[in-house]
């Protein structure tokens, strides 16, 4: 989510003619990925929320926290070790992460992450989770082999640890970011990680820019 664009979410999201959300995971208080979740609440009948159990003041947080009690649903917590039970059993959804508590102004740490089974093929959503968690996870071997890798963070240097990767093995890592952004994400250095992984780089972002790698692809919007 982007603080604002919930109108865009919603009607991309009716585009496919969906009629309620199952299950729907807030990753962490960050406005970037909270806002608009409120508007998503408001569009579509959701059947359960999951948040890791950390604040935030902002007022995309503060929506989001009136959305939920508005549609009398209850926060369940995002944390490792969850089963996320869902009605088609050939999907299989767990959370791996976060697998603590961390400071309170570590927020991207806190992260929800996300590993879904689904035909074969294995999918690691990880939110903004940075080194610390992904550190943990390693260490618990929370972390099984994501045929796609959401990478953590938008590709920032502190996301994306050798460790981390040589574990989840990706094929496929997916970087979500804005063009031109103020903190140049994704950084060169974690994309040479990726790349030293041998699979291939795909990076989301609205407006054309060069493709310094044969194993990196974007998409422009």
């Amino acid at each position: 989510m982007t603080l604002g664009k919930g109108d865009e979410v919603v009607a991309y999201l009716k585009k496919p003619k969906m009629d309620d959300i199952e299950v729907l995971i807030s990753t962490h208080p960050d406005a970037d990925h909270v806002g608009g979740l409120d508007e998503v609440l408001a569009a579509y009948k959701v059947e359960a929320v999951y948040a890791p159990k950390v604040s935030h003041t902002t007022q995309a947080y503060k929506d989001f926290l009136s959305a939920v009690k508005r549609e009398k649903l209850t926060i369940k917590t995002a944390k490792a070790d969850i089963q996320v039970a869902l009605k088609d059993k050939s999907i299989k959804a767990k959370l791996v992460g976060p697998i603590k508590e961390y400071g309170k102004t570590d927020l991207n740490n806190w992260s929800a992450v996300l590993h879904i089974n689904y035909n074969k093929n294995n999918f690691l959503f990880t939110g903004d989770a940075e080194a610390q968690s992904e550190k943990d996870m390693v260490a618990k071997k929370y972390t099984s082999k994501g045929d796609v890798l959401k990478v953590g963070h938008h590709g920032s240097k502190d996301s994306s640890t050798q460790d981390f990767l040589n574990l989840a093995k990706p094929m496929y890592s997916i970087i979500s970011v804005g063009a031109k952004n103020f903190y140049k994400h994704p950084i060169t250095e974690t994309q040479l990680r990726l790349q030293i992984c041998e699979n291939f780089v795909i990076s989301f972002a609205s407006t054309t820019t060069y493709c310094p790698s044969k194993r990196l692809l974007r998409f422009h919007f």
